[in-house]
C-alpha cells in the first residue's frame, strides 16, 4: 500500500495539482494529511456537493486549514461534472 502510496505522489508532482473535485483516492492519498478514510470521505462528500474553491474541502469532516495550509501547491479545484 505504501508504494502504490508513493507511485500515486509522484505521478501527482508531476503533472501538476490534484483537483479535488475529480482525483482518485490514490491521488487524494498523496496529499500530506490525507490517507484512506479521509480521500473516501472526500469522494463520499464530492458526489452530493461541488467544491468551487479549494477552502470548501474543509466542509469534510476531518479536514480543516492546517490541511490546506501544507498542501495549497498541490491543490486545484475545476468545473464538477454536475
Amino acid at each position: 500500500m505504501k508504494i502504490l502510496a508513493l507511485l500515486a505522489l509522484s505521478v501527482a508532482l508531476l503533472f501538476g495539482a490534484v483537483d479535488i473535485n475529480h482525483a482518485s483516492k490514490s491521488e487524494l492519498m498523496s496529499l500530506k494529511g490525507i490517507g484512506a478514510k479521509k480521500a473516501e470521505a472526500i469522494m463520499k462528500y464530492r458526489k452530493t456537493h461541488c467544491f468551487k474553491k479549494i477552502e470548501d474541502i474543509t466542509m469534510v469532516k476531518g479536514i480543516g486549514s492546517k490541511f490546506i495550509e501544507n498542501n495549497k501547491a498541490n491543490l486545484t479545484v475545476t468545473k464538477c461534472k454536475k
